[in-house]
């Protein structure tokens, strides 16, 4: 037990440096991305939306679960169902939160080549859905998606287009800012020392309007920052605290008990189906996927095969097949599945022949990095990853479990 429990520990130790800046990231974005961004960009017409779908997706974090209402509301307003399915699939596949800890628990080459690869599939998922509804009514409600957006602002990190802002326009004049007009004593004349003194008090007032607007948008700033903050170690850490810490639980089982060479005891690309087959049916989003994938890695599993692991599992469990199918029908349910497995094992074998061309080998890299990892920074980043885990898991069980009261 105390051998696992130190594997659990030392996995925690390497990943929670970079997991915390993940989410220090995550929060940045929710700060201070506008909130509709992805709705205007995606929200009408169907001319480049699939290509803007999966580069919105690959940095934004959200699992698979929180993905599913945010494809809803894009379909609503009007994407089509090929956008919705790219949005859909490079969302969950990888974020900035999960491509941080890729790079703790994996290597750079990884790092780079897990979102480009869920970029690629999402790409092709979107263009497959969107040929084969051609010709077909979109399926989108026109009352709607010829509506503004008018994004709703629930918190300090939204940007709406329709937010006030303070502006010179609206700051209140000091008296004898206008210019002069008939009857001003100002402008009677031999009054020129009065009028010196008219025009002082304005650039006065001006600068004072000034210094109190620049004053209230570095509070709206702060705001936002720390409402950002909130949403990833409070909503975001929440959805995932649970699947983090069950990813560190397997990877330390995997450690431990399966067979060093397994990898290598799958000839071929045995190890890419297996891991696909595995993956695709199972709930395991991006950032708890990656634990996992580094135990694999040192039980002599290839990069191709981890990448399928990656990238496969967030997209494609049955829960979120169900309600892709539901969402964008039947047919554009098949492509999704049949274009992420094609997709996916493409790039698998991509990486293969990339990392043997490079010379680059992913079990000496975990080796190396993993001799060098330890120290106090990594420790204490440890111990504040596992009380704001601790701290997030609890705030969930009472949310699920507590006292509700009307």
């Amino acid at each position: 037990m105390s051998g696992f429990l130190q594997v659990c520990w030392d996995i925690l130790v390497d990943s929670s440096v970079w997991m915390l800046f993940g989410f220090f990231m995550a929060g940045l974005l929710r700060a201070f991305v506008p909130a509709d961004i992805v709705a205007r960009h995606l929200g009408r017409g169907r001319s480049g939306n699939v290509f803007k779908a999966a580069l919105f997706g690959v940095p934004l974090p959200l699992c698979s679960c929180g993905v599913i209402p945010a494809a809803a509301g894009l379909r609503r307003m009007g994407a089509s169902r090929g956008a919705t399915a790219s949005f859909l699939i490079s969302t969950p596949e990888t974020g900035v939160d999960s491509m941080a800890v890729s790079w703790a628990l994996l290597d750079p080459l990884m790092t780079i080549m897990r979102p480009l690869s869920a970029f690629v599939t999402a790409m092709a998922a979107g263009l497959f859905i969107d040929a084969a509804d051609k010709g077909d009514e979109p399926g989108r409600a026109p009352a709607e998606s010829d509506l503004p957006l008018a994004p709703a602002c629930s918190s300090g990190c939204c940007s709406c287009s329709g937010a006030t802002k303070p502006t010179p326009a609206g700051i209140a004049r000091p008296s004898g800012a206008p210019g002069p007009e008939p009857g001003d004593p100002f402008a009677a004349p031999g009054n020129g020392g009065a009028k010196h003194v008219a025009a002082a008090s304005s650039q006065s007032g001006a600068a004072v309007a000034e210094h109190a607007q620049a004053g209230a948008a570095t509070a709206s700033s702060w705001r936002r920052f720390l409402d950002g903050q909130r949403f990833a170690f409070d909503d975001l850490m929440g959805d995932i605290a649970p699947w983090f810490g069950l990813g560190i639980v397997l990877a330390g089982l995997i450690t431990l008990y399966l067979p060093e060479n397994l990898g290598a005891m799958l000839p071929g690309g045995g190890a890419m189906l297996a891991m696909l087959l595995i993956s695709m049916p199972m709930y395991v989003c991006a950032t708890a996927s990656t634990p996992i994938a580094a135990a694999l890695a040192l039980k002599g599993f290839s990069p191709g095969a981890l990448l399928v692991f990656l990238l496969a599992g967030p997209a494609t469990n049955a829960a979120t097949v169900l309600m892709v199918g539901k969402l964008l029908g039947r047919r554009s349910a098949v492509i999704y599945v049949t274009t992420i497995a094609v997709v996916t094992m493409a790039c698998a074998v991509a990486a293969d022949a990339v990392y043997a061309a490079l010379g680059f080998h992913i079990h000496s890299w975990l080796g190396e990095s993993g001799a060098e990892e330890g120290g106090p920074l990594s420790v204490a980043a440890a111990l504040l990853m596992l009380a704001v885990l601790v701290r997030a898991m609890a705030r969930l069980a009472v949310r699920r479990f507590g006292p509700h009261t009307n």
